[in-house]
C-alpha cells in the first residue's frame, strides 16, 4: 500500500470535517495504482519481501497485512470510516450484527458476571443472553427499557454490562442514555447500544454516554438488502480486545461485503432524511386510517419517548409499527393484502418491507416474554424504505379497507 493515501489521521483536512464528508472521504487508502474508487481486496492471504519482513509483519514489529481473517484493507478502511462517524477512536468489523454482540460479551465478560439487558432488544439476542450466555455462567436480567428504576433495581456488584438497543424494536420506545450512562458509570460497568435503527447519522451514543456501539451493518449502513455484516465501535481498550475474539473466533466480515458497505456510507445521510420523511408521513396517515388502533412511531408528539428521541437523535428512523383492530388473523390480512411493500423480516432497505413480529422476529420468546415486550398478535411493523410514500399508503390501504368492510 502506498503510505500517500486519503485517510483521516489526527490533524488532517478531515479531522474536522462534516458528517457528509466523513461518510464519503474517510478511511481511503489508495494503492500505488492510485484507483479512484476504494479498491477491493478478494485475497485472503498478502506477500513479503522476504522472510524477514514476513517475521516483522507476523511479530507486529511493521505494519502489513497477514491473513484476511486477522486484517484485510478493504475491511479496515470500512472500520476507519464508521469509526470516524462515530466518533470513536476503533471499530472492529464482523461477519453479522449477532457476532458483533456476541464478540462484546466474549470480550467484556466472564463466568460470574452480570448483564442488565432492555427487553426490547431483537429476539436473537435475546436468545444469546438467556440462553448461550447463561451456559457460561453470565447471567442476565431483562427490564423495561424506559423504567430507570427497573435499570438501577437490577444493578448487582457483579454487574459488568448493560445493553439496549433504542430506539427499540419495533415499538420505537427510546431509552435515556444519559441516565443509564450515569447508572453504568456509577458501577464501573459498561454501557452497550445497539445504533442499528438510528446509525450515525442520527445518533452518535458514545457522546450521549455510551462506551460501546453495535450496528448490523446488514442494515442500513448497505441500504439496500444486499450483504450480511456487523461492526463493534468504541475505545481500542475494549474493540481491540473484540478485535482479538474476533482474528481466533474467525467471525470475519468479507472484504466484498466491507466494499459494499463503504459504498452505502457514502449515501447513509442522505438515505436516512429521506426514510425519515417517508416514515413520519405514513406515521400520520396511519393514525388516521379506520381499523388501526395505535401507530408507535417516536416521531409522533403523543409518543411517550418523543421528547427524548428530539434530544437525541436528529431524525426519527424510518422503522414504525401499528397495531389493527383484531388479532393475528386481522394483522395477516393486512400484510397478505400488499401488493408493492415486500413481505419479509428484514430492514433498512431501499424497499419498503412488513412483517408481523410475533410470528416472526420475536418468535423463539414466550408468550408472557412477547407479552412483556409489547409484541401483540395484532402488532404489525413497517419499515419505510425509499418509494413514493402516496404509493405505500395505497398499498397499505388494500388490507386496511378489508378490516374497515
Amino acid at each position: 500500500m502506498n503510505d500517500n493515501n486519503d485517510s483521516a489521521p489526527v490533524g488532517s483536512e478531515l479531522s474536522e470535517a462534516d458528517f457528509e464528508t466523513l461518510a464519503v472521504r474517510a478511511g481511503i487508502t489508495r494503492s500505488d495504482e492510485r484507483e479512484h474508487s476504494e479498491a477491493l481486496f478478494l485475497s485472503s492471504s498478502f506477500t513479503y519481501d522476504s522472510a524477514a519482513q514476513a517475521q516483522a509483519v507476523f511479530a507486529g514489529d511493521e505494519p502489513g497485512n497477514v491473513y484476511s481473517r486477522y486484517t484485510n484493507p478493504t475491511v479496515r478502511m470500512f472500520e476507519e470510516r464508521i469509526a470516524a462517524l462515530e466518533g470513536a477512536e476503533r471499530a472492529c468489523a464482523t461477519a453479522s450484527g449477532m457476532a458483533a454482540i456476541l464478540g462484546v460479551c466474549m470480550a467484556v465478560l466472564k463466568a460470574g458476571d452480570h448483564v442488565v439487558c432492555s427487553r426490547s432488544v431483537f429476539g436473537t439476542t435475546v436468545t444469546l443472553f438467556a440462553k448461550y450466555m447463561d451456559r457460561f455462567g453470565v447471567s442476565t436480567t431483562f427490564v423495561d427499557l424506559v423504567d430507570l428504576e427497573q435499570w438501577q433495581a437490577a444493578i448487582r456488584p457483579e454487574t459488568r454490562l448493560l445493553f439496549l438497543e433504542t430506539p427499540s424494536n419495533p415499538l420505537g420506545e427510546v431509552a435515556d442514555l444519559d441516565a443509564i450512562s450515569r447508572l453504568a458509570r456509577e458501577q464501573g460497568a459498561l454501557l452497550a447500544v445497539d445504533n442499528c435503527f438510528c446509525t450515525p447519522a442520527l445518533q452518535r451514543p458514545l457522546s450521549l454516554g455510551a462506551d460501546i456501539v453495535i450496528h448490523s451493518a446488514t442494515k442500513y449502513i448497505d441500504g439496500q438488502g444486499r450483504c450480511l455484516g456487523g461492526v463493534v465501535v468504541g475505545a481500542a481498550s475494549v474493540v481491540d480486545e473484540v478485535n482479538i475474539w474476533q482474528r481466533a473466533a474467525g467471525a470475519t466480515l468479507s472484504p466484498f461485503n466491507a466494499w459494499v458497505f463503504l459504498k452505502g456510507l457514502e449515501t447513509l445521510k442522505l438515505r436516512m432524511d429521506a426514510h425519515c420523511r417517508n416514515a413520519g408521513l405514513l406515521a400520520e396517515w396511519l393514525q388516521s386510517q379506520a381499523g388501526v388502533k395505535k401507530v408507535h412511531y417516536c416521531g409522533l408528539a403523543e409518543h411517550p419517548g418523543h421528547g427524548l428521541a428530539q434530544k437525541q437523535q436528529s431524525g426519527f428512523g424510518g422503522v414504525l409499527a401499528f397495531e389493527v383492530a383484531g388479532s393475528r388473523e386481522a394483522a395477516w390480512q393486512v400484510i397478505d393484502s400488499v401488493r408493492i411493500i415486500s413481505r419479509t423480516a428484514n430492514l433498512g432497505d431501499a424497499k419498503t418491507t412488513i412483517t408481523h413480529p410475533a410470528t416472526t422476529t420475536h418468535c423463539r420468546l414466550s408468550d408472557e416474554d412477547k407479552r412483556r415486550a409489547g409484541i401483540s398478535e395484532n402488532l404489525i411493523r413497517v419499515a419505510v424504505g425509499l418509494e413514493s410514500v402516496e404509493d405505500l399508503m395505497k398499498d397499505l390501504s388494500h388490507g386496511l379497507q378489508r378490516l374497515k368492510a
